[in-house]
């Protein structure tokens, strides 16, 4: 077994392709994962009452309700984590998926290693606890918010819950682990994706400005992550570990 799999995680691949299916389930399986295959919405549907899954491997153009709709209504820190995949391959494609939730991008036709290590990447980061540098307890408190690491929920000052996609939710960890502190973009790459990821700085921007606008429309405006110029982004709060 892949020692990146740890545990069997169930995977639950959609494509309407059976070609694409066969070849990406086959090669996930050798590498220690239990994988499913849908050919439609419909066909998720069954295979999610059967039982969670840890991770969707989502084609976007799909026959009925396509991948950026079941994105928007499956993507939640408690849900799968979603890695996208498209044919059409465009950096709009990419951060429409990331806006909705997805926690990665992949273009078709994509190599199967190489999706293979977007999956061990996407799994770690959902692994709790997190050790290493600033590690937490159970929650942070910072200008009047609470986020609660265990269960992954982040409340406003005024106890109202705010829905985090997971790259949001590893982002903010990021930042509160390491608050008053400039922090580049391969920086929080590395502390919000891991070290060995392939992503790319725009996903790093857009899921700063999404998380940002739900911080500032909680708290009035206040200004939670300010962007230094030249250099990255710093989390001005003061956290207190709870």
């Amino acid at each position: 077994m892949d020692i990146g799999a740890q545990r069997s995680a169930r995977i639950l691949m959609v494509d309407d392709d059976p070609g694409i299916r066969d070849v990406v389930s086959d090669f996930l399986i050798k590498h220690g994962y239990t994988v499913e295959t849908a050919a439609d919405a419909a066909g998720m549907e069954r295979v999610l009452n059967q039982g969670p899954v840890d991770l969707l491997v989502l084609d976007i153009m799909l026959p009925g309700e396509d991948g950026l709709a079941i994105c928007r209504r499956l993507a939640r820190p408690e849900g799968p984590a979603i890695i996208m995949l498209s044919a059409m391959g465009e950096e709009t494609d990419r951060i429409v998926g990331l806006e909705l939730g997805a926690d990665d991008y992949l273009p078709k036709p994509c190599n199967p290693r190489e999706l293979l290590a977007r999956i061990r990447a996407v799994l770690r980061r959902r692994q709790e606890p997190r050790g290493g540098e600033g590690a937490l307890g159970a929650g942070v408190e910072f200008a009047g918010w609470r986020l609660d690491l265990v269960r992954r929920e982040l409340r406003t000052p005024q106890g109202v819950v705010v829905n985090l996609s997971s790259g949001e939710f590893s982002l903010l960890r990021a930042f509160v682990e390491r608050p008053q502190r400039v922090l580049t973009r391969d920086q929080l790459l590395d502390f919000a994706r891991g070290p060995d990821t392939e992503a790319y700085d725009r996903a790093i921007d857009v899921q700063i400005s999404r998380l940002r606008k739900k911080l500032e429309d909680g708290a009035g405006g206040q200004e939670l992550i300010r962007t230094i110029r030249n250099e990255g982004y710093m989390f001005t709060a003061k956290v207190t570990r709870t």
